[in-house]
């Protein structure tokens, strides 16, 4: 069963890979292996495909390196639920198909290591007997996780999402 793996704020992209790990630095190695290797390797040992990242504000800080994305995507997370994100982390996570959620009444209900299971088609959270909704995220960003990514869905739609 997933697990929630709780982080606080501020959590830069340097936490998520370090750049000694990025993958220009280790081109025959999996970005996946690397995540959070510093900040909690445990991490990058035991998550589980599904998995999902609570934190506190702004997660996601710090530099654009859509490689700290592309790690977590790796690792198949279900989904970062947060207080707040880095606007620049959100669209990478965004466009490669990681659901986010801003939901902080879930950031305090949730704790480390908590079962969980996401059911995004029905836009909730459930730990054992306690349902937790999701936010309704806007079409467009529907659009995009439907296709698994801004680059699938142009390659589906031959657009952008909100174009005619």
């Amino acid at each position: 069963m997933p697990r929630v793996w709780k982080f606080g704020s501020d959590v830069d992209t340097d936490q998520i890979v370090p750049g000694r790990y990025a993958p220009y630095m280790r081109p025959d190695a999996d970005v996946g292996e690397a995540a959070f290797i510093e900040a909690r390797p445990e991490f990058a040992q035991t998550a589980q495909p599904g998995d999902v990242i609570v934190a506190m504000d702004n997660f996601g800080c710090g530099s654009s390196r859509e490689y700290a994305v592309e790690a977590l995507k790796r690792r198949q997370v279900g989904a970062i639920i947060a207080r707040g994100f880095a606007r620049i982390f959100f669209r990478n996570a965004l466009n490669l198909g990681i659901p986010l959620f801003t939901a902080p009444e879930l950031v305090d209900a949730l704790q480390d290591g908590d079962p969980v299971t996401l059911d995004l088609a029905n836009s909730r959270v459930v730990r054992g007997e306690q349902v937790f909704s999701l936010p309704e995220l806007p079409a467009f960003a529907r659009e995009i996780l439907a296709a698994g990514g801004i680059v699938p869905y142009v390659r589906e739609h031959k657009r952008f999402p909100g174009e005619a």
